[in-house]
């Protein structure tokens, strides 16, 4: 039986998480960690996740948890998760991240922590959208220079970070086919007159309002016609399974970074 860890478990995400665990066979919740200042410490994980009593109190400390071989998964903020992860590198736990909203000096402070450790990291553990990821490489490159690529995020009002991490992940496929740097020509909004629209240039575009989970829509547009590839997440159960798939795979890893792609082999 594996033992998990969730981080943020009081979260949308990682209540999610909880809720899936009990439903899944070959793995339990031995742990549940939120900030110091959260009105849900102490109080039962499984009851927060609407699930009943598990006898797994929420606590404010990861470190303690980590006396036994456990996985770790973490749905929290970006500074959150790197204090996480210097304590399950620490003790050798593996930690499964889909936290978005990372700078470059943290994704640096990321690798370097996984030469210590095993580390996943994800922004989408959807099966869907990394399929879409090993896919739209190959399009990009049939399609060539002569279609604009736009990208439209929607996602629900609570979501800190824009664009998302899986529409900056879908860019970059996008960009290193067409052997551009998405950092210099992506457009994450257009106001006024702008001009022209620039040949290299690659939309993201974000949407936030309500209780959306997540959609993203490439789009490839060419003169005479237009191709789009969508994914729509229905709930975030997507994204749970996901998780938990990811932390089996992991525990019988090396010590590295791993993503998606790698656990399903695209």
């Amino acid at each position: 039986m594996l033992g998990l860890v969730v981080c943020g478990a009081a979260g949308r995400m990682g209540s999610t998480v909880v809720r899936l665990i009990q439903e899944s066979a070959g793995v339990r919740l031995v742990g549940a960690v939120e900030w110091s200042g959260s009105p849900q410490i102490n109080k039962d994980a499984g009851e927060v996740a609407g699930v009943g009593k598990v006898g797994v109190p929420i606590t404010p400390q990861l470190a303690p948890l980590l006396q036994s071989p456990v996985v770790v998964i973490d749905f929290t903020t970006p500074e959150a998760t790197l204090e996480h992860l210097k304590i399950a590198a620490r003790k050798g736990a593996p930690i499964v991240i889909g936290t978005t909203g990372f700078n470059p000096k943290q994704l640096s402070e990321i690798k370097r922590l996984a030469r210590r450790d095993r580390v996943f990291v994800s922004p989408n553990m959807s099966v869907g959208v990394n399929l879409l990821l090993s896919l739209l490489g190959r399009v990009a490159q049939t399609l060539g220079e002569d279609y604009d690529v736009e990208i439209v995020e929607a996602h629900h009002r609570f979501k800190k970070d824009a664009p998302s991490g899986t529409a900056l992940a879908l860019g970059r496929v996008v960009a290193q086919a067409l052997k551009r740097d998405l950092d210099k020509i992506g457009v994450s909004g257009r106001k006024g007159i702008v001009g022209e629209r620039t040949k290299k240039e690659i939309g993201l575009m974000s949407v936030r309002a309500g209780d959306i989970v997540g959609d993203h829509t490439v789009i490839f547009g060419g003169l005479g016609e237009r191709l789009e590839f969508i994914h729509r997440a229905q709930s975030r159960d997507t994204f749970a399974r996901g998780a938990l798939r990811a932390a089996r795979w992991l525990v019988k890893q090396r010590k590295g970074l791993y993503s998606m792609q790698d656990v399903l082999g695209l």
